[in-house]
């Protein structure tokens, strides 16, 4: 017996999704094909006009327990787990009186939806997993041979089309849809394993359960050779108004930006290549934000990416407009400012939905190693107010105060090692991602100069402590007058001295920042 020559004749139907199920429904009714459902969608097939078979009329039992009881039953899962190929599955179906269902289209009850909402409480949660909808599920897949599982009606035309044609239902997509069910049914586990620990407080369970649907498909990873995709909720807090499809290293590049700029309130640009800011401004308006943003570094935004957190409007799309920039990402576009930077084809522009970003990054921060996931809070706290204090005997002026704190903000974004050289308003050299925090001190001093920018007066920020004295003194030789940083090494008393000799003014943190 040939599973590609098996004629679909009896579909199960109970779905939570109603999406499309009643179109679906009658063309399977046209196509003689017996309808057998359960509660509330066999009431919404009734009231169509279609005939259904309850479950409980193959049973012989009925719905028990508030329906916390009504397929799981010899009759239904004997019908689904059948191998017809089998002599002996076929002589126990005629000895018990059971007979086959070849179709189940079903999904499960929706309890994403119900946790998401606070006013439900634990008793409506549990009430919301479903047993015998999965039961179901994995019977059929398991089963794909002889019984065509449907979870997803995306795939309800595709059915249907093989059915018009020829009555069965290829193997091929019968593999397709069992394992799309197997997978349907992991992630609603997920969920729910995910849901307990969270009401138990357990931040980092024994065993990691993820679960993330696919979000765009990517032409390719860091590099052409690498095959990439993307899985999770991206989309729902970018969206893409204008240009060619996100790469993998956009995207990467649209995170960094985009996390940068949720540090200000004020109106904020800030420009990234490479995952590392190369400018980052604040002022009045987002044209003069980006004025100062640009004049930190004006040959690395060449090819970078632009965030800003306030509405791109005509007079900073004017800005910018001649500036080759991947991407721009701003919480709206005004009609005239969108209409002048879509003139650039390939120019990328994304609206962020701030709010959204701001609750996605309070979860947990994962990475790939070599056979595993290393998982960590994400470092969303700036600062430990607590743990602040000055710790030379020069205090900061208010304009020092602001400058720290500028400065500061970035070198949390910027890899380590990090060094940040800033006034209150913008950045002026940033060095980062060097072996050593002299090196990142000494590049960033050796940017300004070639940019021909004076660091007179300014603060500077390092993401961990110094090490020596030399880092530090490295960024007073070149102007810095305050410093702020976490402490925290051996030497601190050297280089609190050195401060203190050079009449820098320097706080401590108690608070690091490395990026890797």
């Amino acid at each position: 017996m040939n599973p590609d020559l098996h004629k679909i004749q009896t579909a199960l139907i109970s779905v939570s999704d109603k999406t499309g199920i009643l179109d679906f429904a009658k063309q399977l009714h046209a196509l003689g094909i017996q309808l057998i459902s359960t509660g509330g969608t066999a009431s919404m097939l009734k009231e169509a006009g279609l005939p259904v078979t309850p479950v409980k009329d193959i049973t012989g039992f009925p719905e028990i327990m508030d329906g916390r009881v009504k397929t799981l039953h010899p009759k239904i899962h004997g019908a689904l787990l059948a191998r017809l190929n089998d002599a002996s599955h076929v002589e126990a179906m005629n000895e018990h009186g059971i007979n086959s269902i070849d179709l189940v289209i079903v999904n499960l009850y929706p309890f994403e939806k119900t946790i998401s909402q606070p006013t439900n409480d634990e008793h409506t949660c549990i009430e919301n997993i479903d047993i015998g909808g999965p039961a179901m599920v994995r019977a059929s897949a398991k089963n794909f041979e002889w019984t065509v599982i449907v979870v997803n009606p995306t795939h309800y035309d595709e059915v249907l089309s093989e059915l018009n044609n020829t009555g069965c239902i290829s193997l091929g997509l019968r593999k397709h849809l069992a394992g799309e069910a197997f997978t349907h049914t992991a992630s609603y586990d997920s969920m729910i394993a995910r849901w307990f620990a969270e009401r138990q407080g357990i931040a980092f369970p024994e065993v990691l359960t993820l679960s993330m649907p696919a979000d765009q498909s990517l032409r390719y990873g860091e590099n052409p050779h690498q095959n990439a995709k993307l899985y999770g909720a991206f989309s729902s807090i970018f969206t893409q108004l204008h240009g060619k499809e996100l790469s993998y290293n956009n995207i990467m590049d649209i995170d960094a930006a985009s996390r940068i700029a949720l540090e200000f309130e004020e109106p904020v640009t800030v420009i990234v290549k490479h995952n590392n800011p190369c400018g980052v401004g604040i002022g009045n308006t987002l044209s003069e934000a980006y004025h100062k943003a640009f004049a930190t570094d004006t040959v690395s935004p060449f090819g970078g990416i632009l965030a800003f957190n306030r509405e791109m409007d005509l007079e900073t799309a004017e800005t910018i407009h001649s500036l080759f920039a991947e991407v721009l990402i701003a919480p709206s576009f005004t009609e005239e400012a969108l209409s002048l930077l879509m003139k650039k084809k390939d120019r990328r522009l994304l609206i962020c939905r701030y709010d959204a970003l701001k609750q996605a990054i309070t979860g947990k921060h994962i990475r790939s190693v070599a056979g595993g996931l290393l998982i960590q809070d994400e470092d969303a706290q700036l600062l430990n107010e607590a743990a602040l204090h000055i710790v030379t005997e020069r205090h900061p002026t208010e304009e020092e105060s602001k400058a720290m704190d500028f400065a500061w903000r970035i070198a949390k974004h910027v890899k380590s090692n990090a060094i940040v050289y800033a006034s209150s308003d913008r950045t002026l050299a940033i060095g980062a991602g060097q072996m050593s925090r002299l090196d990142s001190a000494r590049i960033a001093v050796k940017k300004a100069q070639d940019a021909g920018i004076h660091l007179t007066g300014c603060a500077v920020a390092s993401d961990a402590f110094f090490p020596f004295a030399d880092g530090m003194l490295q960024a007073v030789e070149a102007g810095a007058t305050a410093v702020i940083q976490p402490g925290g090494s051996v030497r601190d008393a050297e280089v609190i001295s050195a401060a203190n000799e050079n009449n820098v003014t320097m706080m401590l943190t108690g608070m690091r920042h490395f990026r890797h």
